[in-house]
């Protein structure tokens, strides 16, 4: 296994609790360190999907999985619900839209409230209607990413921190890997779940993927604002991303974003100036937010298989034999709702190794 990320340490779990002996390589020093840890922490019902694609169906499923695993480990979270407004008249036909694909996912109990409803709710918000999801909530990723590990180990298997693969050649067995200190590894399978650098890893085996780094910056909003929302507040989505959108942390801290800005390398810098753009965008359903109530948070990068203006793109989980890779699994591509979907992920990469 490659990568010690929320996806990655879900499969290392998973494998290792029916028997396999894992071991997992991360080049960083923790788990957890890139995407897993820069993201809004949503739980996502599956509501934006093309109905029969991998991110909806294991959106749908990982979102049962991942409630029932938070009540069995005592892993923080919360069903907040969430409202999908539209702030302009003609959005709203975009809400049937969303609403029906939605319900074709199997997004739960979806609802598309009026104006009215919206207020009853949310009296804070502005809209002209909204689409309610119940089923959305919040998670603390880095406890669920440390529910894995726990796992893993428990059953055996371990991690190697600071250990990043430079080469990879296949065995009459499967596959030896090399380590950046020299170390050989000999494994049956390979499980590429690097997260930002999955293309450079599945190019050691010679596979080609092309990936695109999309950063998003998150600002945080004053506490003197009070209770903003009781639940998360998205705008109709971009074709990006999801639209700068309020969400709260399990310690009820808010924060807008991520915005979309696809770049070259990897940084995390949060640009300060953006923060008049964020709180215009946030104002089309939070009329009181100014500029001034903002302060830049942390930033998060996607790990994306499509470039700017580019359409839906799946999940890539592919076992790569029709490829010339027997007993390479690739994990790429696994942006939002990835977090969500971790289990399901896990559970598709056994069926993967029968």
């Amino acid at each position: 296994m490659v990568g010690a990320g929320v996806i990655g340490l879900a499969c290392a779990a998973t494998l290792a609790r029916r028997g396999h002996s894992v071991i997992v390589l991360e080049s960083a020093d923790g788990v957890g360190r890139e995407t897993t840890a820069r993201n809004s922490e949503v739980i996502h019902a599956g509501i934006y999907y093309p109905p029969g694609s991998l991110k909806a169906a294991l959106c749908v499923q990982g979102r049962q999985l991942l409630y029932q695993r938070c009540r069995l480990h005592g892993i923080g979270h919360r069903r907040t619900g969430k409202l999908i407004v539209a702030t302009a008249e003609d959005e709203v036909e975009r809400l049937e839209n969303i609403a029906s694909n939605a319900r074709s996912n199997g997004a739960g109990a979806i609802e598309i409230f009026d104006a009215a409803k919206v207020r009853a709710l949310e009296p804070r918000v502005q809209a002209f209607a909204a689409v309610w999801s119940p089923e959305t909530g919040i998670v603390d990723s880095h406890g669920l990413t440390l529910s894995y590990q726990a796992e893993l180990e428990a059953h055996g298997g371990s991690i190697a921190f600071r250990t990043s693969v430079v080469a990879a050649q296949t065995t009459h067995a499967g596959w030896k890997l090399e380590t950046q200190d020299g170390t050989e590894l000999e494994t049956s399978h390979v499980i590429n779940a690097a997260g930002l650098h999955g293309a450079e890893v599945a190019r050691l085996a010679g596979l080609q993927y092309t990936m695109h780094y999309c950063k998003g910056d998150y600002f945080s909003v004053a506490p003197s604002l009070g209770k903003l929302t009781e639940h998360l507040v998205y705008p109709v989505p971009v074709q990006a991303g999801l639209g700068i959108h309020i969400t709260m942390d399990l310690g009820g801290r808010y924060r807008l974003g991520p915005d979309t800005e696809y770049i070259d390398e990897l940084h995390y810098q949060v640009d300060p100036d953006k923060a008049e753009r964020f709180a215009a965008a946030a104002r089309r359903y939070l009329p009181e937010i100014k500029a001034s109530d903002l302060a830049p948070d942390f930033a998060g990068i996607r790990p994306k298989l499509q470039g700017p203006d580019q359409g839906f793109h799946d999940f890539v989980i592919a076992e790569e034999s029709s490829n010339g890779a027997p007993g390479w699994i690739n994990l790429l591509g696994i942006e939002s709702p990835g977090l969500t979907a971790s289990e399901a992920i896990a559970m598709r990469v056994v069926d993967l190794l029968r």
